[in-house]
């Protein structure tokens, strides 16, 4: 038995994550490693991002939206507060185009 974690960096579990997607595998290995809640609570949070990243709803407005609570709004917020303008126009684009491309692949499935 080994006497520390084999994984103690937020750096080394996205090298883990980088690893699997280059093998097509990332998504199974984030299902085993978070629970339902936990990828739920990833879901709202990347919704709050891009809620907030839009700048067209309140704090208020969003919680109701998303059905979360405002503290966690809150900390989405302080969160991007600690990013430059640059990182935050990024987010905002892979999330627009992320979404454009969501669209896209339902509105196939619905044609066939």
């Amino acid at each position: 038995m080994s006497g520390s974690a084999k994984y103690s960096d937020w750096s080394q579990v996205m090298t883990l994550i980088a690893n699997a997607a280059e093998q097509g595998k990332h998504q199974s290995l984030l299902t085993m490693l978070m629970t339902p809640d936990e990828r739920d609570a990833l879901i709202a949070r990347v919704n709050i991002c891009h809620e907030l990243l839009q700048g067209e709803l309140s704090q208020r407005q969003i919680s109701q939206l998303l059905g979360v609570g405002i503290a966690t709004i809150t900390r989405g917020s302080n969160e991007l507060k600690s990013h430059t303008y640059d990182e935050k126009e990024w987010l905002m684009e892979l999330l627009q185009q992320s979404a454009k491309n969501v669209q896209g692949e339902e509105k196939g499935s619905e044609q066939e």
